[in-house]
């Protein structure tokens, strides 16, 4: 793309790991909603969990995520008792008929738990629900976390995959965002995850940080290849000061611009190509026998909250303050303050406070909106098998953002709307065409690029 076409699609865009996105969920939505979805969740649906762990020991200035910094253990431990009685109640609502074909503990950073509280958590949960033999059983793992006992309670529990936060090596970039971590430290994660038995190790790199430049990004990605990680998500910075007031803490004048950004991660995803990894939608690396890739090649790629994902099941539970879930009637988020979650479960069992119902209409536009963000393209075929003739208003965009493209972003081929390897860098600017809900509340977002 050329420096002016980079800059004019640019504007900031949602995400879209969800549709409607976060911003769009309201009150309407409520704690006896949820129990009157969780009980028409059909016998035998296969689904996933997340729990989340809104804690950090020390908070990270770039990070998005909903989280508080705590240096004592305490408020951790009185969480978990609230966490306990949210996983009873969604158990007895669902009463048996479900079983977990996957689970994802995100935080915060759930590596803060005890061993003995990681193994008492997996227990309350496989007490409350039925396992798949073959779950995965995934962890969000901060290496200045990890020793030796936090380890051997992880592979007790049946972890299978781990996801590592680096970001970047540079240690004035580690400054600039409080997040000081050495190599060493990253690789004996690495090394103690696999020792253990993990079949997949993912890493997450950031671009747009504070003194970020093309040449530090690369020797940064260079640094993570030594590690032979199996995915590489490679994000983004998301500078949104007005939603996390701690990334006010951050310098805005070292923040590299829309052009930097867009070198550093085509920088980035150069020397991953040229490595052996595929490209996966916007931000995701993979071995090609990963099964992230192979799920990629075969068109069964999907997109959550966690961005990115192999899990083929349309129902999730969310557990934890803040935690989103997505059931067949649509989404519900518990109450981000962990206080008033609290205080929530402690009278209802439940932490929601807030949703989204789906219309029909929300499902053919989040449909179309997970292709494009997965596959860069969909069939409009298979679309109107999915949905009718229904869906022809959503086509009818489709047919319209080709006839006013000037940009070579979007092309059609046979029956299938593509978005272009010019378009692709930019496609959530793209998806958003299709989206009802965008510039309709005020809601503020990242940069595309």
């Amino acid at each position: 793309m050329q420096p002016d076409l980079i800059r004019k699609h640019a504007a900031p865009v949602p995400r879209y790991t969800s549709y409607p996105t976060a911003p769009h969920f309201h009150a309407g939505i409520n704690a006896g909603t949820y129990r009157e979805w969780l009980g028409a969740i059909a016998p035998g649906t296969a689904l996933s969990l997340y729990a989340h762990i809104p804690f950090c020991d020390r908070l990270c200035w770039f990070c998005a995520c909903n989280t508080k910094q705590t240096r004592r253990y305490q408020p951790l431990a009185d969480y978990l008792t609230y966490l306990y009685r949210e996983i009873a109640t969604v158990a007895g609502a669902v009463d048996g008929r479900v079983e977990v074909g996957a689970l994802h503990f995100g935080g915060g950073s759930p590596t803060m738990l005890a061993p003995d509280d990681m193994r008492a958590l997996n227990d309350v949960l496989r007490s409350a629900f039925k396992f798949r033999p073959d779950a995965e059983i995934s962890v969000e793992i901060d290496p200045n976390d990890m020793d030796e006992a936090r380890f051997d309670a992880l592979a007790e529990i049946g972890m299978t995959r781990v996801s590592l936060g680096v970001q970047d090596f540079d240690p004035r970039v580690q400054q600039a965002i409080n997040r000081e971590q050495t190599f060493d430290q990253t690789r004996a994660v690495v090394d103690g995850a696999r020792m253990r038995g993990v079949s997949s190790v993912n890493i997450d790199l950031l671009y747009g940080l504070p003194h970020q430049t093309r040449e530090s990004v690369e020797a940064t990605v260079e640094q993570a290849l030594l590690l032979n990680p199996d995915r590489i998500a490679l994000f983004g910075y998301a500078h949104v000061p007005w939603m996390r007031k701690h990334q006010t803490m951050i310098d805005e004048a070292a923040l590299p611009d829309a052009l930097e950004r867009f070198s550093q991660s085509s920088r980035a995803a150069e020397i991953l190509l040229s490595c052996g990894y595929q490209a996966i939608g916007i931000d995701h690396f993979a071995r090609p026998d990963e099964t992230m890739a192979i799920a990629h090649r075969e068109g069964r790629l999907r997109r959550n909250f966690q961005g990115y994902t192999v899990d083929d099941l349309d129902t999730l539970i969310g557990l934890g303050a803040s935690a989103i879930g997505k059931l067949p009637q649509g989404y519900v988020q518990n109450n981000t303050a962990t206080s008033e979650y609290q205080r929530l479960v402690s009278e209802t069992g439940l932490g929601v406070t807030k949703g989204f119902a789906l219309s029909e209409e929300d499902r053919m536009r989040a449909w179309v909106i997970e292709r494009l963000m997965c596959d860069f393209s969909f069939s409009k075929s298979e679309f109107a098998r999915c949905f009718g003739a229904q869906g022809t208003p959503v086509i009818e965009i489709a047919e319209k953002l080709l006839q006013e493209d000037e940009d070579g972003l979007i092309a059609s081929s046979g029956d299938r709307f593509v978005v272009t390897s010019r378009g692709r860098p930019v496609v959530r600017s793209v998806v958003a065409a299709f989206d009802a809900y965008f510039g309709t509340n005020g809601a503020r977002h990242s940069i595309a690029v």
